[in-house]
């Protein structure tokens, strides 16, 4: 402010001055006046430009002028560039933001007053079947035509959420799937939508049910049966003959359900123990002696005329892993092709080292073969082709999920194959990094 006053007096002033040399004394007044005058026109000048400039969003502003105008446009350029540099920094977290919302796992929409589609991820996109920016400002409601899901939008009771199928994803994976929706409001009857594919869990919880009813069969069937036993021996005069018997059977089912509890205890190992060794190698000529002690010895039990058992070892090799894993799932698969080979069957074990490095072993039958559409559920807990066999063998429905868990614990592949009228073979392919042979273990100097 004291420059402007300044400059103002300095322009009245050179104005009278330059009237009093002009007149010779007789025009100070009004030279000074047209001085000011021009003072006056030349600072509205400046001003309009400066408007004109912030009239065309600051383009051009002028740098380093002279004045309070000069002065007031670096002021302004100075607060425009501070705000410039929060707005890129505002976008920049923004479109982190986005970016995180993009890669969240679950389904983000963001609805307007109306129920139109403002924005939102791909996830979401995806599992309702919609077009992330085709659709926007559509009516959600108009795209996913599901009754459940509509009526839950309309109702404005979003305490819960709604579960719908999920016709999209059922296109996308070949299978049903199920979502979970749930909406949020905020910014007055603005919406959040999250999605959430649950199909998996809903597959798990349908696993837990089956697991639960198999073993509450399981040990039903064998309780049932010692039940009545024991009751027959209290209730009835037997001689030695029959109480020894019925105690037989009693013994029989009795084993049954510990075999059973101790393959749940098994299952409950893998599952939640630590992961086998790399460094810890494993004979697998060992191995298989004790597979075949146990198969021959399980063969004379169920069998009068046992097995053509036979044992092969094509490379001396070691396996990396946890001893007792190894010898239950090789000894699992042995005992398996015992179990459902009829008596003077074949049962032919081989080891061998396969031309990429890794190791395969296998167990071939000749027992009654598996039908395809089978195959792809042998794993499964407590599947059986044929069930009543399988009790009739002491069978508990859990070996192979042991094996396909322990194969899975070593990085090795379970395969399975099988004709109707032919046999079976089943095969643990191991893969090199845990397979060396005898002959390159090198002893210490």
């Amino acid at each position: 402010m004291p420059f402007r006053i300044a400059t103002f007096l300095i322009a009245s002033l050179a104005g009278g001055g330059c009237a009093l040399l002009i007149s010779s004394g007789r025009a100070f007044w009004p030279g000074a006046w047209l001085g000011a005058a021009l003072w006056m026109v030349v600072d509205a000048w400046r001003a309009q430009r400066l408007l004109d400039v912030l009239r065309n969003d600051a383009v051009g502003l002028p740098e380093h002028g002279s004045g309070v105008w000069g002065d007031m446009a670096e002021r302004i350029r100075k607060l425009l560039r501070a705000r410039e540099k929060q707005t890129r920094e505002a976008e920049s977290r923004l479109q982190e933001f986005l970016a995180a919302i993009q890669a969240s796992p679950n389904g983000v929409i963001l609805l307007d007053e109306l129920g139109r589609i403002e924005w939102c991820n791909q996830t979401a996109a995806s599992q309702l079947g919609i077009d992330a920016e085709r659709d926007l400002m559509q009516y959600l409601a108009n795209l996913v035509r599901d009754p459940a899901f509509v009526t839950y939008l309309a109702s404005g009771n979003y305490s819960r959420d709604v579960v719908i199928d999920a016709l999209a994803l059922k296109q996308t994976h070949g299978r049903p799937a199920r979502l979970s929706v749930q909406a949020h409001p905020y910014a007055g009857d603005r919406r959040m939508l999250l999605t959430r594919d649950i199909t998996a869990l809903e597959q798990a919880e349908a696993m837990r049910r089956d697991f639960v009813a198999n073993v509450s069969h399981e040990i039903r069937t064998p309780l049932t049966v010692l039940a009545g036993f024991v009751e027959t021996l209290q209730s009835l005069p037997l001689d030695a003959q029959e109480r020894s018997r019925y105690l037989a059977l009693m013994s029989q089912q009795a084993q049954r359900m510990e075999t059973l509890v101790n393959d749940l205890l098994a299952l409950s190992r893998l599952e939640g123990g630590a992961a086998p060794p790399v460094n810890r190698w494993i004979s697998v000529r060992a191995l298989l002696a004790q597979c075949e002690n146990e198969g021959r010895g399980l063969s004379r039990r169920l069998f009068d005329q046992g097995h053509k058992l036979s044992f092969s070892i094509e490379a001396d090799c070691e396996i990396a892993g946890a001893a007792t894993e190894l010898q239950s799932a090789m000894s699992n698969l042995v005992s398996n092709a015992v179990r459902y080979t009829s008596g003077g069957g074949e049962v032919v074990v081989t080891w061998r080292l396969l031309p990429d490095g890794r190791g395969e072993y296998s167990v071939r039958d000749s027992g009654p073969g598996i039908a395809a559409e089978h195959i792809p559920r042998l794993t499964e807990r407590f599947y059986r082709v044929d069930r009543s066999r399988s009790r009739e063998t002491g069978g508990t429905g859990l070996g192979l999920a042991i094996v396909k868990h322990i194969a899975q614990r070593h990085g090795a592949e379970l395969r399975i194959e099988s004709v109707v009228g032919k046999g079976s073979r089943f095969a643990l392919v191991f893969p090199a990094s845990r397979v060396r042979m005898v002959a390159e273990v090198t002893e210490p100097a």
